[in-house]
């Protein structure tokens, strides 16, 4: 049979991509944009990196291990663009630093926080890197996301929890002046994990309600999925065991079926009794 094929504006398709990544369709965002075939060396920069982005959101819900092949073929298709624009570069270092940011929270295949094991030199690198993005952001909704990482970085590899909040509520400003509406989920996330280490259940509850709703409307299915076991953690908290076990049992069933591997390993030893939420005995 004869292959259709069709022109479409480049940027459109890979917005569309990154919205089948954003819904945990990692696979078939991956075999839209491996047979792509694009003549300009800017447009094939920009696969590239998209192509990057995808496998590093698989990673991060998986626990597979993808991006940084993808990652280096994307600095190798931007070393050939014809001209490199301040957003492209941008987004590929930041690419990069999320990329490094992630795998720097590995220690001996388990995630660890704080700076325990960890090499101290490539953990203030990986900071002035985000300082460098956050000044050097040709938008303020890229400065945002830098300072979000600034924030995450801050909190999960130097452990300096009451230094962090600040980056979480400028990037959070940051997404609702952009109408961003996975930034702004971002940052309320992280500002209800505090309220909840403070004891603040109130204010957790709404920051994270508020996160739950902005991460469906953006259309993140595991990331949403990811904001109700953190409601039935509130729940087990506030007494409701059945409410709590019933939100942790389907977001299982759900992260099973979509393959977000590790998300389905925090929501079944959440049924076990783990609280995903608790700081770590090294953090």
């Amino acid at each position: 049979m004869p292959i259709a094929t069709a022109c479409l504006p480049v940027d459109e398709l890979l917005r569309a991509i990154r919205e089948l990544s954003r819904a945990g369709r990692w696979e078939t965002a991956a075999r839209l944009l491996d047979p792509l075939s694009v003549t300009d060396p800017d447009a094939r920069a920009r696969v590239a990196l998209t192509a990057a982005e995808v496998a590093l959101e698989h990673d991060w819900f998986s626990g597979t291990d993808t991006a940084a092949e993808r990652i280096a073929a994307a600095v190798a298709a931007a070393e050939k663009e014809t001209h490199t624009t301040p957003d492209g570069a941008w987004d590929l270092e930041f690419v990069r630093l999320r990329h490094d940011y992630a795998r720097l929270l590995l220690v001996d295949g388990r995630l660890r926080f704080g700076p325990a094991g960890k090499d101290p030199e490539a953990l203030a690198a990986l900071r002035r890197r985000a300082r460098a993005l956050c000044d050097g952001a040709p938008d303020d909704r890229r400065r945002g996301w830098a300072t979000l990482y600034l924030g995450l970085i801050t909190d999960n590899h130097f452990a300096e929890r009451t230094a962090a909040p600040v980056h979480y509520e400028a990037a959070l400003r940051a997404g609702e002046a952009g109408a961003d509406d996975l930034l702004a989920r971002e940052a309320l996330r992280h500002l209800g994990d505090h309220d909840h280490d403070c004891g603040d259940r109130t204010r957790a509850l709404d920051r994270w309600r508020r996160a739950t709703a902005l991460g469906a409307r953006a259309g993140t299915v595991p990331g949403t999925l990811s904001q109700q076991l953190l409601l039935a953690v509130l729940a087990r908290g506030a007494g409701d065991e059945p409410a709590a076990r019933a939100l942790a049992t389907e977001v299982t069933r759900w992260a099973e079926a979509i393959g977000a591997t590790r998300l389905a390993q925090q929501a079944s030893a959440f049924l076990g009794g783990t609280d995903p939420t608790a700081p770590p005995q090294d953090r």
